[in-house]
């Protein structure tokens, strides 16, 4: 039986997620010997408007708390991020550099906020398929974004496109039309270009083969190769999330305990809801004791 480290992606955040990290003090150092001060500052409501914020967050968090994880001798089978949430992933399972990490992710949020500075992002639409919600979207200007569960999907488009294809899903039968906490429209070719971009800093960064199995939220895939790894990370902001087939493809390796690093629990319920087999914790909510608990009974 195997051990599942999951991170989530963009909408997790809030103010003040980076208060509080195990051993605080030596990973904000890591930090500010590449971001400066910005450490201090990153996790303010201000900031977190910022997608470049909010990623950057997102990354120190999950990196400091698998990281303590892993210091108590539960060390990950496999690891897999959603969207941002696989540049920590790729950090613990030791394909990428954390300062490295540091520098592609704040680049990521520039260029992504820069194509899109307002008026996008994406909508979380529940309780119908996808043959069900794609012909609702005919003739707008929005893209599948999210494959999360069968009856969990996301949208990306224009604040107006999503709004409209909301209205229709809602009166066809959904139970739920969220926005998200997201102000860029993820995962779809409205960012062909920054990927593009980011790719050409990756040419730059030497990857490493990981010392864990790497399962790609865009392809639902396990990565060992560095150069696959790097146009993961590169292009997985054009890409739809493949959640669902990233949890069916953990379930065939035998993962039976799946922990979410923080902040928050959504990829946990999103987990559960892809068909996940065994037992899924968010790490914020059930705490380390519980999770070392789960994994020790797990490989009795």
């Amino acid at each position: 039986m195997k051990i599942l480290f999951t991170f989530p992606g963009q909408g997790s955040q809030r103010p003040g997620m980076l208060q509080n990290l195990p051993d605080g003090d030596n990973i904000r150092a890591e930090v500010r010997a590449v971001l400066g001060d910005e450490v201090e500052t990153l996790d303010t409501k201000a900031a977190l408007c910022h997608t470049r914020a909010v990623q950057l967050s997102l990354l120190i968090t999950g990196v400091a708390w698998a990281r303590a994880l892993m210091a108590r001798c539960l060390m990950p089978d496999i690891v897999s991020g959603l969207s941002i949430g696989a540049y920590p992933a790729a950090v613990v399972a030791g394909a990428l550099n954390f300062a490295d990490a540091l520098q592609l992710v704040a680049l990521r949020g520039e260029l992504m906020e820069r194509a899109y500075p307002h008026g996008y992002g994406l909508t979380a639409i529940v309780g119908l398929t996808r043959d069900r919600l794609v012909p609702l979207m005919q003739g707008s200007k929005t893209w599948l974004a999210n494959l999360n569960a069968e009856t969990q999907i996301v949208i990306a488009g224009s604040d107006e496109e999503m709004a409209k294809v909301a209205h229709k899903a809602l009166a066809a039968g959904a139970c739920k039309a969220q926005r998200l906490a997201v102000s860029v429209p993820s995962h779809c070719s409205l960012l062909d270009k920054p990927a593009a971009a980011l790719a050409q800093a990756f040419s730059a960064i030497t990857l490493s083969r990981p010392r864990c199995a790497l399962l790609s939220g865009s392809s639902g895939r396990v990565l060992w190769e560095p150069q696959k790894i790097a146009d993961d990370l590169a292009f997985n902001m054009a890409r739809t999330v493949q959640w669902q087939d990233a949890v069916i493809a953990a379930n065939q390796r035998d993962a039976r305990l799946a922990i979410e690093m923080p902040p928050g629990g959504i990829l946990t319920c999103l987990t559960r809801q892809a068909g996940w087999v065994g037992e899924s914790v968010s790490l914020e909510s059930s705490g380390i004791d519980v999770a070392c608990h789960l994994a020790n009974a797990l490989r009795k």
